[in-house]
């Protein structure tokens, strides 16, 4: 693509090739963050969530890491947003699509925010960001505040056995390109997704806990999920997180990645501008 584009074809072709890169990009800084966090409870003991990592990367020496990690999470997000809405990755207009591309919608708000996290760790050395109870309680002050806590448990409940099917049907397979394809990719990414489904489900069992007790002191995140769990089930998860975290580098290297069809759109803009 960049030898196509250096040959003089539109600059959209060339902008097309950064996205994609930039998107490698954020598989790529989501699985250093994965591996970060499974690293500091295996060496340390520590437990942190997505945002722990990202201001740990920060406050270390790793500050141009991060400003690499911010950009690709942002790409990744876009491109979670182009699949929302231009059904890149899950096109039609099947209920199975729209669900598909429901959720790529809220995995992309779910990276811009951590972009945005990213991004303030750089300017001011801090996330500044509410722990879960402390979102939790701003929740619960609102009328009906526990049945949105209560909706909240159940979409991470699904999320969860969603992360658990997937290391049954292995559907995590089919976007890699043949040449990633062997037992040890797979098994990386059954660990993976197991460990992140029990996650998961810790969490929305804890978040659903605070909704029927409003008690905001139950809610969970990432790093209280990984507090619940002690001795060897901890490691488990963690070492479970690091092979996610190294599928994840997988993906940054051999994932299909489809470019959004931007000569589509362009006509698109044009005909409804025209007319």
């Amino acid at each position: 693509m960049k030898a196509l584009a250096a040959a003089g074809l539109p600059d959209d072709l060339a902008r097309e090739s950064k996205f994609q890169n930039l998107t490698r990009v954020g598989f790529l800084a989501r699985g250093l963050l994965y591996i970060l966090i499974a690293w500091l409870v295996i060496r340390t003991g520590r437990t942190e969530d997505l945002t722990g990592a990202l201001e740990y990367v920060g406050n270390g020496s790793g500050r141009m890491l991060l400003v690499v990690i911010a950009a690709g999470l942002a790409a990744y997000s876009l491109w979670r947003f182009a699949d929302a809405a231009l059904g890149l990755e899950n096109p039609g207009s099947d209920g199975k699509s729209l669900r598909k591309r429901a959720a790529a919608g809220v995995v992309g708000i779910i990276y811009l925010f951590m972009a945005y996290k990213a991004v303030r760790v750089l300017v001011a050395g801090h996330a500044d960001a509410m722990t879960p109870q402390q979102q939790a309680d701003h929740v619960l002050d609102f009328p009906g505040g526990a049945w949105v806590l209560g909706l909240a448990a159940a979409v991470l409940i699904v999320a969860g056995l969603n992360q658990l099917h997937k290391t049954v049907k292995c559907s995590f397979m089919k976007p890699l390109d043949s040449d990633a394809i062997s037992p040890v990719v797979r098994w990386l990414g059954r660990l993976g997704y197991a460990a992140r489904g029990v996650i998961f489900l810790i969490a929305g069992w804890r978040i659903g806990h605070a909704a029927l007790n409003h008690d905001s002191r139950e809610a969970a995140g990432l790093e209280q999920a990984l507090d619940f769990l002690d001795g060897p089930a901890l490691y488990a998860v963690a070492g479970g997180l690091a092979l996610f975290g190294a599928f994840s580098i997988v993906e940054a290297r051999y994932r299909r990645i489809h470019h959004p069809p931007v000569d589509s759109i362009t006509d698109k803009v044009r005909d409804k501008v025209g007319g």
